[in-house]
This record gives structure tokens, C-alpha cells and sequence, in this order.
């Protein structure tokens, strides 16, 4: 397993990168050039600015039971797709079991922001945020290692 890191925009890479060093998993972190990201431990790829640059690209190279941790719900339907395992930023993990919802509320948001509705606010993140993703990588990782 790799575990593939969309960082457009996570908040969590640091916290994933910590844990898969301490289970020894290879991490990739993928990022356009406007992010700022350096790691001693992880492989980062720099992509270009383009719209999903970062999307495609970890697409096009992960393997079946590879892990990617993203917000974009877009490229969660692309890892399913590719047999690969997904979570997002809150750690719940995306599956095939619920991925129609997920992309409906994503296409529902969507319609909403055309029509110059709001979309719901996000809070600001907070430590049991943060302590519920570690829960779910380690979930997600020991179900699907060992």
C-alpha cells in the first residue's frame, strides 16, 4: 500500500505523513505549484496550476489497495474506480457503498452555488476534527494491511 496525498488544499498532510512513518508506508504528496510543501519522508510531486492537475495525475498512477486522502470527491470516484481505497479529511473512508451519495451532495452544492445560494459554512478545524481523521487512516490502513 501507498498512501497518496492530495494536497490542494488538506489539512491533514502533516498528520498523515507522521503515521505512515511511524507504520512504514510510502507516501506521495501531490500538489500544484502555488503549494509550499516540502517533506523529509514523503515523495512530493509538483504538478502544474491546472484545474485537477493534482487529480489526474494521482489517477494515472495509483495501484489497486493504494490509499488517497483527498477533499475532492471527484477524484474519490476516479480511485474507487481504479480499485483503490479513499478518505477524506474528516476521516471517513469513501467507498463503493457510498459514493453516489457523496457525489450527489457534491453536484446538489454545486447547483446551489450556480444559483447564488449559499453552501454550508465549515467551521473551523478543531483537535477532535483532527484526532477523528487519525482514527479513521488507522482504520482504514489496519483493515485493509493486515
Amino acid at each position: 500500500m501507498r498512501i497518496w496525498i492530495d494536497a490542494d488544499g488538506c489539512p491533514v498532510v502533516n498528520q498523515t505523513i507522521i503515521i505512515a512513518k511511524r507504520l512504514g508506508i510510502s507516501v506521495t504528496v501531490v500538489k500544484n505549484h502555488a503549494v509550499s510543501f516540502e517533506s523529509n519522508y514523503a515523495t512530493v510531486i509538483t504538478v502544474d496550476v491546472s484545474r485537477d492537475a493534482a487529480d489526474y495525475y494521482i489517477a494515472n498512477h495509483l495501484e489497486t489497495n493504494d490509499l488517497v486522502v483527498t477533499q475532492d470527491n471527484g477524484l474519490a470516484a476516479m480511485v474507487l474506480a481504479k480499485k483503490g481505497l479513499c478518505i477524506n479529511q474528516n476521516g471517513k473512508e469513501i467507498h463503493k457503498n457510498n459514493i453516489d451519495f457523496v457525489l450527489d451532495s457534491r453536484h446538489q452544492g454545486r447547483v446551489a452555488r450556480l444559483k447564488n445560494q449559499r453552501g454550508p459554512r465549515h467551521k473551523k478545524r478543531t483537535k477532535a476534527d483532527d484526532q477523528a481523521f487519525e482514527n479513521g487512516l488507522l482504520s482504514i490502513i489496519e483493515s485493509n494491511v493486515i
